[in-house]
């Protein structure tokens, strides 16, 4: 089951949530007048995590602001206009600037932008953290566990008082499994309480 994160299934999930875990009792407390809302924008929140892919915060937002200013509203017509020289141009490596260019050509020729996270994998240069990450801000999946990401394992070694050393893939899944089938929206409230402004993508 992945329920999709509208405002109905928003409020059914926080009120399990809070119910089988005192951490995100909490933070939904803190937080409750906010909450996710997917837009469905796939193609950019796609170009957004491949931006963002294994580099800090703060380079991926300087490289997106680079690609907003040259692309203006990131689209498949925009990237192929542009082209790989001056994406990288912007600070993105040649390697996710091809890919975000032949996905951007796959579009243009009649290729479906993907509807799941499954789909998302098929693409090139796209692994199990971006599906994730357009998954959860695009797509609205609602039960979402981004394994790899170092700001939800950041937040789990605050919140729960596990170490970083100790958070390996069993270990979140076990930590995780009471989240079900709303992991997403756990994930986001972790997510929120790292940083002053909620995390987008």
């Amino acid at each position: 089951m992945n329920p999709f994160l509208d405002a109905a299934n928003w409020a059914a999930g926080c009120t399990c949530l809070a119910r089988r875990d005192p951490v995100l009792a909490g933070l939904i407390a803190a937080y409750g007048d906010e909450r996710l809302e997917p837009h469905g924008d796939v193609f950019s929140t796609l170009m957004r995590a491949v931006t963002g892919q294994q580099i800090s915060v703060l380079a991926a937002e300087r490289i997106w602001q680079r690609l907003l200013a040259r692309l203006g509203r990131p689209s498949p017509d925009a990237v192929l206009s542009a082209g790989e020289e001056a994406l990288a141009a912007c600070g993105l490596t040649r390697r996710k600037a091809a890919s975000l260019v032949a996905i951007a050509g796959g579009l243009a020729t009649g290729a479906a932008l993907p509807d799941s996270r499954d789909a998302l994998l098929a693409l090139p240069g796209v692994g199990p953290w971006t599906a994730d990450m357009v998954a959860i801000f695009a797509l609205g999946e609602g039960d979402i566990m981004p394994l790899g990401d170092v700001g939800l394992h950041r937040a789990i070694a605050d919140r729960y008082g596990i170490t970083r050393q100790e958070l390996d893939r069993e270990r979140l899944l076990a930590l995780a499994e009471p989240w079900r089938p709303w992991r997403s929206i756990a994930v986001w409230y972790l997510w929120r309480d790292l940083d002053p402004v909620p995390v987008a993508y």
